[in-house]
């Protein structure tokens, strides 16, 4: 995913400057072409290595692991797991961070799965992250074709299959199958920590919990804005352009073209990181420039501490007992509480954002 140059519009427009998120989005950059030089030979038209996670976020720090799949979107061939285990070979030789315990990542997927099991009993904890992270935080290593296709058949199965909104029965026009199913993500994440603090024996806790509180948060609601976006944006499936510029009402054989227009549109936000739809937002709403200054200065302090090995380390190895008296995991909350109110502004604030206001009570709520 491509930052661009919002955040530091945002940064200038506001006179403030946030090192932390410069850097990491700097070193995630340096990253990627490394990894590209190297893994590139790897992906062909059927395959790319998509990478997910604080690499694709462009929120790289000194411990962050390598979220990384070899997405198949072809011909099932041997040479595929091949492919998938030099790339695993490589991350080992580099001692790169790998992908956690659940095995998530790390391997073979196949496109068969993301576009097809949507919801469903197929449609597995890993499907639904997966598929999720394809939209929310992704880049792709080499070839881009499985790639972009993948994103594109994902999208298409959201949109067409949203009857109500594809034939102006939404009146916000918003795209509730996909936003249900990105809420359904965020309640996955929500239900699935617990599961880990038992099954992991309290080990992590602390340091996940900062990432739900900020990253995973983040993710979401840019999540949010990219659904609320068709309405904003003054999206309409109920109508598209004739060569003449005059918008009509669908009829049946229309439906196809307008579904384009709308995975088109939501795919330029899939190319953005989170940081850079919520800078977005804030350029084009002066009006909440103290919410952005909030939410990004949060941020920009969370990625300090997350890239500070000792601080990090703190985290990752606090017990539950001690959290109450800890000074690293007490500013982390502290963070996530300032980081909470920014969000507040945006999504439950009748002056600040009314649109949205509006939106949220009715989806991102009912």
């Amino acid at each position: 995913m491509a930052t661009g140059g919002l955040v530091q519009q945002l940064s200038g427009k506001l006179g403030v400057e946030w090192k932390a998120i410069t850097t990491a989005a700097e070193n995630s950059a340096a990253k990627i072409v490394d990894l590209n030089s190297a893994l590139a030979k790897y992906t062909t038209e059927d395959t790319s290595i998509v990478i997910n996670g604080s690499l694709a976020r462009a929120e790289l720090t000194s411990g962050s692991d390598l979220d990384w799949i070899l997405l198949v979107d072809g011909i099932a061939d041997p040479a595929h797991l091949e492919a998938s285990q030099a790339i695993e070979s490589y991350m080992e030789e580099q001692a790169v961070k790998g992908p956690g315990a659940e095995a998530t990542f790390g391997g073979l997927v196949f496109s068969h799965d993301l576009i097809h099991h949507i919801g469903g009993s197929d449609d597995t904890n890993a499907n639904l992250t997966r598929r999720m992270l394809l939209l929310l935080e992704s880049t792709c290593l080499g070839r881009d074709d499985a790639y972009r296709r993948v994103i594109n058949n994902v999208l298409g199965r959201y949109i067409r299959e949203d009857f109500g909104w594809m034939h102006a029965r939404n009146p916000m026009n918003i795209p509730r199958f996909l936003q249900n199913d990105m809420a359904r993500y965020w309640r996955t994440l929500a239900v699935d920590f617990a599961y880990k603090r038992k099954k992991r024996a309290g080990r992590g806790w602390a340091l996940r919990t900062a990432k739900l509180r900020l990253p995973r948060k983040l993710t979401y609601a840019a999540g949010l804005l990219m659904c609320f976006s068709c309405a904003s944006d003054a999206l309409e499936p109920s109508t598209f352009r004739k060569g003449d510029g005059d918008l009509v009402t669908l009829a049946i054989d229309d439906v196809e073209p307008a579904a384009l227009a709308i995975v088109e549109h939501i795919g330029k936000y899939v190319k953005m990181t989170p940081l850079a739809i919520f800078a977005k937002l804030f350029l084009e709403n002066e009006q909440l420039s103290t919410a952005a200054a909030r939410m990004f200065g949060a941020y920009d302090a969370f990625l300090s501490i997350l890239n500070d090995d000792e601080q990090r380390a703190r985290l990752d190895h606090l017990s539950q007992a001690d959290v109450a008296t800890d000074p690293v995991y007490q500013r982390v909350r502290d963070l996530g509480h300032e980081f909470q109110g920014a969000l507040d502004s945006v999504f439950f604030n009748p002056e600040g954002c009314p649109q949205f206001y509006e939106i949220t009570k009715t989806y991102g709520v009912f």
